[in-house]
């Protein structure tokens, strides 16, 4: 009898032990503590969408009142209407903007980012809700005639871009001759290539186009097409099924209406959105 008391209290020493020691790392790591309860669950809950976001025209900027508009911003406003929520935006620098999701500072990180392996590492991401690619502005009397990624491959050019994109990665990829000059704004790095400081400007597509556009006597663009075809994801916190199942949904029903082609053909292919702009931006 006694012997079958000993075992028993051993027992229950092991499993409050063990019990202990689980609460105890999840008390250590903030991503196991937040996906211990669906990111759904608690956003449905809080009556509010935070959506993490780094303003990139014309993915995210700021209109004339200070409101923020873009592509981005359609989309994660139509979300959380469909969730029947209000919606929080939290604007992020770009070199912090996965730490800041891990850390809990916002729900979903709805910002023209591109699904690559080493992201994925950290987060996971929902099926893609569009595809974007890169493309390249020079200017046109730093690096004249200019008209393939082998002339921009040179030890004499200087390439612009932002820190932490995939635009620095292929840029390092496909021009690595060529220095580079890294700025944690795109509107910098711009800055840096009409002062002719700089041979070309590497970004996201439409972005050098509409650059182009804007300053004809300064820029143009040297390449026909982009030169890399990448799908964006929102990005989530690893381990929450739940809330990736139901963005999945989602991105799968707007995209079977037409709506995500719709807004995407404003705000890419078209400039009637320029106006309501702020100008340093």
């Amino acid at each position: 009898m006694n012997g079958i008391r000993i075992l028993t209290l051993a027992l229950t020493v092991v499993c409050l032990t063990a019990f202990m020691t689980v609460a105890a790392m999840a008390e250590d790591d903030p991503r196991q503590a937040l996906t211990e309860a669906s990111t759904i669950e608690q956003v449905i809950e809080r009556g509010v969408l935070r959506v993490g976001f780094s303003t990139f025209v014309p993915w995210a900027m700021k209109d004339m009142d200070g409101n923020f508009i873009g592509f981005e911003i359609d989309v994660a406003t139509r979300l959380a209407q469909d969730m029947g929520v209000d919606i929080e935006f939290v604007p992020t620098r770009w070199s912090g903007i996965i730490p800041a999701l891990l850390t809990g500072k916002f729900d979903v990180l709805i910002g023209g980012m591109t699904i690559t392996a080493e992201r994925n590492l950290q987060v996971n991401f929902t099926d893609p809700y569009y595809y974007s690619g890169l493309s390249l502005v020079a200017h046109k009397e730093v690096a004249p005639g200019f008209d393939s990624l082998e002339d921009f491959n040179n030890p004499d050019v200087v390439l612009v871009c932002r820190l932490g994109t995939t635009a620095e990665q292929a840029a390092r990829r496909y021009m690595p001759e060529a220095e580079l000059v890294l700025f944690d704004e795109e509107p910098q790095a711009l800055q840096e290539l009409l002062n002719g400081r700089a041979h070309g400007f590497v970004s996201m597509a439409p972005l050098p186009s509409t650059q182009a556009l804007k300053h004809p006597d300064i820029l143009y663009l040297p390449l026909e097409e982009n030169f890399t075809r990448e799908p964006n994801g929102f990005a989530v916190l690893k381990g929450d099924i739940d809330t990736l199942n139901y963005f999945n949904n989602w991105i799968r029903v707007v995209q079977a209406e037409g709506w995500i082609q719709e807004r995407y053909h404003y705000w890419f292919e078209t400039l009637d959105w320029e106006p309501m702009v702020q100008p340093e931006q």
